[in-house]
């Protein structure tokens, strides 16, 4: 006897056979009615369509130092004129930040929300704390809240929401603060096949950081930027304790000057260290990463002896919201990233994590939003009192690290 017609499994299974899922469909077709519900439901919310995007292309144009920062010393000598233009556009409702806090602090044994890390020593003083106490440096400047959108993930998304809820939002206007979870895309085996994380559950990954402006359209947080009047975004990472968000003087630079966007930078402490470097490649402002970058270019100086790619960018980035749909729309590159994939085997229906790559992900990079811009405005800052990151528990960008910054900021630990 024929199964009853179901309306979800059937688009289901029209949007495997319009990519190619032979194998998925096929599972799909052999469970029962009530898993094929389940299965199909997680099928159609996922966008298929970049099994079959063109991937990023690895050839670079003409790459060339960025001249046109704002240096620490220019930064100083302007910061009170920038920092009354930044004021008056946070001010008028201008200005909203985005936090990029999908991440799990696996890195440091740590298996929640990387926020929620305690970098404390005598107190307790949480990652989020540290950048709710930074954000508030500069509301209480301004006399006005700065609206506050967190990216989370499907998987750290409520015990983000819940965190914040039991400390009281750290202080800052529950009412300013929106949360909204990162987009997933599905994962493909080597041969191009989605994937299994279990038996009714599609293999999925985050879209990358690039992927903030899509799931902030995803999700309708968008309307809300717009509703609000917000002209300019503010884009940071969760895991640099000691940043400045919404930042009137880097805000302000950035509109006297005209640019699109701005990011914030710091000078390489050497040449070999490991951060993406603003540059301009074939005229325009790019970022070119550490591995792309050759032996005479990390090592070229200036006249003065300063290294000519020396503006190490920190994923502190600003962004005017007119220009954000042609930045971030379809002419964003795919990238497409190996990766160590759990998979369900059907076989012998159990979970594998493989112990080799078995596949890949799929993610947008934010730095691309720079390469797609039309201008971008380089804004140095002393790494010393901005740059903090937190990757790993000890030695180079480390806990340790970063609390000896921040006791060197005057941070009581």
């Amino acid at each position: 006897m024929d199964r009853p017609i179901n309306p979800s499994v059937s688009a289901a299974r029209a949007l495997l056979r319009q990519h190619q899922q032979t194998d998925m469909l096929r599972w799909l077709d052999s469970l029962p009615a009530y898993e094929q519900e389940i299965l199909a439901s997680q099928i159609r919310e996922l966008d298929l369509s970049v099994l079959h995007l063109p991937q990023e292309s690895e050839k670079r144009g003409v790459l060339e130092p960025m001249r046109n920062a704002v240096p620490i010393t220019e930064a100083a000598a302007n910061c009170e004129r920038y920092t009354q233009t930044g004021l008056a556009a946070i001010r008028a409702g201008k200005v909203g930040a985005v936090l990029l806090a999908g991440g799990h602090g696996s890195r440091l044994g740590f298996e929640h929300p990387k926020g929620m890390f305690n970098i404390g020593i005598n107190r307790t003083l949480y990652i989020f704390e540290c950048l709710i106490n930074n954000l508030l440096r500069v509301t209480e400047q301004a006399g006005v809240p700065v609206p506050l959108f967190i990216m989370t993930s499907v998987t750290n998304d409520a015990e983000t929401r819940s965190f914040f809820a039991e400390h009281q939002y750290f202080g800052y206007d529950p009412e300013s603060i929106r949360f909204f979870p990162q987009e997933e895309l599905p994962t493909v085996d080597r041969e191009g096949g989605m994937m299994l994380a279990d038996r009714t559950v599609i293999a999925t990954a985050p879209n990358g950081n690039g992927g903030w402006y899509a799931s902030m359209e995803r999700t309708g947080m968008l309307e809300t930027v717009h509703a609000l009047g917000i002209e300019w975004l503010n884009v940071f990472a969760v895991d640099n304790v000691l940043q400045s968000i919404a930042d009137p003087c880097f805000i302000g630079a950035v509109i006297e000057a005209g640019m699109v966007s701005g990011a914030k930078v710091v000078a390489k402490a050497e040449p070999e260290e490991k951060v993406g470097v603003l540059c301009l490649e074939d005229g325009r402002p790019s970022i070119v990463e550490y591995f792309e970058m050759t032996d005479e270019m990390r090592t070229l100086r200036d006249p003065d002896g300063s290294l000519s790619y020396r503006f190490g960018v920190i994923l502190n980035y600003l962004f005017r919201v007119d220009e954000l749909k042609r930045i971030a729309g379809d002419a964003m590159p795919l990238h497409v990233v190996e990766k160590k994939i759990k998979y369900y085997d059907d076989a012998t229906g159990t979970v594998i994590k493989p112990e080799a790559v078995n596949g890949f992900k799929f993610e947008t990079l934010v730095l691309d939003m720079i390469r797609l811009s039309e201008s971008c405005l380089p804004f140095e800052v002393v790494r010393e009192r901005e740059f903090a990151p937190i990757k790993n528990p000890t030695g180079i960008d480390s806990v340790v690290s970063a609390q000896e910054l921040c006791r060197g900021c005057g941070i009581e630990l």
